[in-house]
């Protein structure tokens, strides 16, 4: 098994990638553009990123007090990512963009995680672009974004502060009005910041000219009191250097001053910061605040926002599904080449025989086939998940909202599946190399490492549990869940005409029912207290029955192929394997949510 062989299998037998091209926004491209594109994103990540993986791993970002100094590797593989397009491949022509549709985007973008997700791509300079192509106004977008899109400019997203986390109705980062005349500059209402905020990725660096933060806080009123909770909460454009309104840099720092860099557990190639606004270290125009400019209407930050950060969900789910993928594939090398042990025989061992192979192992093959289920099957709903962002963009408008909804309930589940279940696919690389895997002499440590910050950034695993139960399978009157179950449904009425897999259909089809059941039972007394005391196991449970719908819609494709090639063979197995070991553990996720069980929630804090 390859990455590559995965994706060109999902893209295009699964996903039928190829049939986009037939609609007008994409009708120049073809499987030739397809292909070409992951050549050239496959040989990126091979040659200026998977080299310097452990690299930038030891070699952490330095800060001495005037600039950070990253490796030369780092701004090699930067440079080359910028120059291949990838930045603006799903932009429109005019804008220098491809015109690729997102689900080859995303593809395309798997390889440069799997080799070296702590260098980094593009996600959050793309996040930060798209934003502003969605909510900015011209001006905004053809000086900011259009630079970010070519790659001079970089981009951040500054949301989190030392006292408010995942708590953003606390944030406490204040705007007020630049002069007399701030309402007429031609890059938008123009504010000065004061605050600070922290764990803010690519938030220093000398990798690109300029830096585009894009930053949430609040405008006082007249009484100098600003509006309690999220409704109160802006956005900001506040570029690191200031620019002209014809996107020239002035030559002068904006007042954004690093604090300091965050020393982390993993991702050591990407800078993470705590960035002071408005200290006065620097004094644009004479005086103390970050000047930046409103993005969109007052009051309506975190909406705005929230563009970005469904993106970088997306983004990060795809990161923990290639961390998990690129564990699995170095462990599979390992236990292929690793000589320990002897066959059972019916007396026992014979000490006579020469040793086999570890993937000869019955459970080493099992930890293998686990980590196989989840990470291919993760790459699966990465995927899906991008299908339905063209879909949203360029189907018909029923299909449109359909495919909006889809992915407003799927998004939690895209970030939170993987970052969870991917990283004890780490866990199991590490596992299958014994005590080498434990030591930096093997890559596998570092995998792990690099991914445990996946179930904590953009949205907590907790946030994505309760934003699911709390909003997403109720929202519309629960229209998104009738979706989802609906073409749960259509996978399982094929699938049951096949005997191979009827068995599975039959399963899957308990769990939907198991699902939609905890769901009633834990907003039954429709106390949020009540359902959302077991969010997490309904999450889990929730996640493992989309990914074994996901699994059974690959595994008809796998038959519809016709191919019985080892390729085949082991897609198949994955999905039996998900079936027969991981499925059935939802019922134990889903009691104590349908009988709201109180254990955790009502435990008095001296009993810990």
């Amino acid at each position: 098994m390859s990455l590559r062989s995965s994706i060109d299998f999902l893209l295009y037998q699964w996903l039928n990638a190829p049939a986009l091209n037939q609609r007008e926004r994409f009708s120049d491209h073809s499987r030739d553009t397809f292909d070409a594109v992951l050549d050239t994103c496959e040989r990126i990540a091979r040659e200026k990123y998977a080299p310097f993986n452990r690299l930038v791993d030891t070699q952490e970002p330095h800060f001495d007090g005037d600039k950070v100094t990253l490796p030369q590797a780092t701004h090699d593989a930067q440079k080359a990512y910028a120059e291949s397009g990838m930045l603006s491949a799903a932009q429109d022509y005019d804008w220098g963009g491809m015109q690729l549709p997102y689900t080859v985007e995303a593809a395309a973008n798997a390889f440069f995680a799997c080799a070296s997700v702590s260098i980094g791509s593009g996600m959050l300079t793309t996040g930060n672009a798209n934003l502003l192509m969605a909510h900015g106004t011209e001006a905004q977008k053809n000086v900011f974004a259009r630079h970010e899109f070519a790659g001079r400019w970089s981009g951040t997203m500054c949301l989190s502060e030392p006292q408010a986390g995942s708590s953003l109705s606390d944030v406490a980062t204040r705007a007020v009005p630049d002069g007399a005349d701030h309402e007429s500059d031609p890059l938008g209402p123009r504010y000065r910041l004061k605050g600070n905020k922290m764990w803010i990725s690519a938030g220093e660096h000398e990798l690109t000219e300029n830096i585009i933060h894009l930053v949430l806080a609040k405008i006082p009123g007249p009484d100098g009191k600003t509006v309690p909770g999220v409704r109160g909460i802006s956005l900001f454009i506040v570029p690191k250097k200031l620019v002209t309104p014809e996107g020239q840099l002035t030559g002068e720092r904006n007042d954004v001053a690093l604090a300091g860099l965050n020393h982390k557990l993993g991702w050591r190639g990407t800078t993470n910061t705590l960035l002071n606004f408005g200290e006065g270290k620097f004094q644009p125009g004479g005086q103390a605040g970050a000047i930046g400019y409103l993005v969109g209407r007052p009051g309506e930050g975190l909406k705005c926002m929230f563009h970005m950060m469904n993106e970088a969900r997306i983004g990060v789910g795809m990161a923990a599904t290639m961390l998990g993928m690129a564990g699995y594939l170095a462990s599979l090398d390992y236990a292929r080449n690793r000589p320990q042990g002897r066959p059972m025989g019916v007396g026992g061992k014979d000490a006579a025989q020469p040793q086999i192979r570890i993937i000869e192992h019955a459970d080493v093959k099992r930890m293998l086939l686990a980590q196989k289920s989840y990470c291919e099957g993760a790459l699966a709903l990465e995927l899906f998940c991008a299908r339905l962002v063209d879909e949203q963009h360029t189907g018909d408008a029923a299909s449109a909202d359909e495919a909006r909804l889809l992915l407003e309930v799927l998004t939690p589940i895209a970030k939170s599946w993987p970052s969870e279940w991917c990283l004890e696919a780490n866990s199991l690389a590490i596992q299958i190399h014994g005590g080498y895997g434990y030591t930096r002499d093997f890559p596998v440590e570092q995998y792990w490492r690099d991914n445990r910050l996946n179930m904590i950034h953009e949205g907590t695993h907790g946030i994505q549990a309760m934003d699911l139960l709390a909003r997403k399978v109720l929202m519309e009157n629960g229209r998104g869940l009738q979706l989802l179950a609906g073409r749960i449904n259509q996978t399982i009425e094929r699938a049951i005409q096949q005997p191979e897999l009827a068995a599975h259909a039959n399963a899957l089809g308990a769990a939907l029912q198991q699902v939609g059941s905890a769901t009633k039972a834990a907003w039954a007394t429709g106390v949020p207290t009540d359902a959302l005391a077991n969010a997490v196991p309904y999450m889990q449970a929730f996640g493992h029955t989309v990914l074994a719908w996901i699994w059974l819609d690959v595994a008809l494709a796998v038959r519809a192929s016709g191919s019985r090639d080892a390729a085949a063979q082991g897609r198949l197995a994955a999905a039996r394997f998900f079936f027969h070991y991981e499925l059935p553990k939802i019922g134990a996720w889903l009691r104590v949510v349908e009988t709201r069980d109180q254990t955790c929630a009502e435990l008095p804090e001296d009993a810990f």
